[in-house]
This record gives C-alpha cells, sequence and structure tokens, in this order.
C-alpha cells in the first residue's frame, strides 16, 4: 500500500472513531402513565320575558260585550330538566304584591279592574300561589317554551274615558 492510501485509510479510520464516539446511543426508554382530570359544572338558569296584555285601544263601555277577554304570551327559558313555576304579582295599582282580586289598572287617580288567569276557561287566578291564586309549574327543556296569560275585564261600569295601564311582576322560582 502506498504511503497516500495508508494516509487516506488511517484519517477515514479516524474520521469514523470520531463520528462514533460523537453518537448518542439511546438508552433503554421507560415509560410511566396518570390521568388527567376533566370537569364542568353546568346550574340551573332561568330567563323570561313577554308582551303587553292588551284589552283594546278602542273600548266602548256603552256597546261592549261583557266580559272582555284577551290573551297574551310570555317565553320561559330554562336548562334541560330544571323545575320552575311562574307566578304573578298582584301589580302596581292593587294595593299590595297579593292582593289578587284588587287588580286594576289605572289612568291618573280612575281605576278599571281586571284580572289574570292560568287557564282558558279563566278559572285559576295566576298569582303566587296564596290568597286563592296559583302558580304556573313547569320543566325546562333547554329551549323557549311558551306560556299564556289569560286576562278578563269584567265590568266597564263607571268607567270613564282614558289609557289605562299596570305593571305586573313575573317571577320565575328554579
Amino acid at each position: 500500500m502506498h504511503l497516500t492510501q495508508k494516509f487516506l485509510a488511517a484519517a477515514l479510520a479516524a474520521a469514523v472513531a470520531a463520528s462514533l464516539a460523537t453518537m448518542v446511543v439511546p438508552a433503554h426508554a421507560t415509560t410511566t402513565t396518570s390521568s388527567l382530570g376533566v370537569s364542568a359544572t353546568v346550574v340551573s338558569s332561568c330567563v323570561v320575558s313577554g308582551a303587553t296584555l292588551n284589552f283594546g285601544s278602542a273600548i266602548d263601555p256603552t256597546s261592549a260585550s261583557l266580559p272582555i277577554d284577551a290573551s297574551t304570551t310570555m317565553t320561559v327559558q330554562c336548562t334541560a330538566t330544571t323545575p320552575y313555576s311562574v307566578a304573578l304579582n298582584a301589580g302596581l295599582n292593587a294595593g299590595s304584591a297579593t292582593n289578587f282580586s284588587a287588580r286594576a289598572m289605572k289612568s291618573g287617580s280612575l281605576t278599571l279592574g281586571y284580572q289574570l288567569y292560568a287557564d282558558t276557561l279563566r278559572t285559576v287566578v295566576w298569582g303566587d300561589g296564596t290568597s286563592l291564586s296559583g302558580v304556573l309549574p313547569g320543566v325546562g327543556t333547554g329551549s323557549n317554551q311558551t306560556l299564556t296569560i289569560y286576562g278578563r275585564l269584567p265590568s266597564l261600569t263607571g268607567t270613564v274615558p282614558g289609557t289605562y295601564t299596570d305593571t305586573v311582576t313575573v317571577t320565575v322560582t328554579y
């Protein structure tokens, strides 16, 4: 072998040895496991909205057929499987929040009596569950549920012309 060939062989051997020396040979790999907890807490929730109950905008007390009935709807949305009940107070003009027999709309100091019911036959006064009044129970579905409020003007005797209004508070208990 020539000197050049010997030199090249030696250089190649040195290069291979240097490469092997810098190579990392992995040791035997070990694994371990654990668990990761995942959670979420969903709470019961309800929202309610409604529209105005309007008995009419041009009632003639001399020719109107009595009683005058009207209805409106409200929407309740509660989380699925959440039991709830919907109560109505007696309104701002009844003298107290539980005086359901005195529900009245006002025009200035003038009053016009009315009543709110939970049923189409208008036999169950919709109130707060006290004073011979009922509440409307339900179970949430997660979607909007439409409830109907049935109203009645029983009499117009002595009614003076004017725009009569009242505000009733709706309470959803869940």
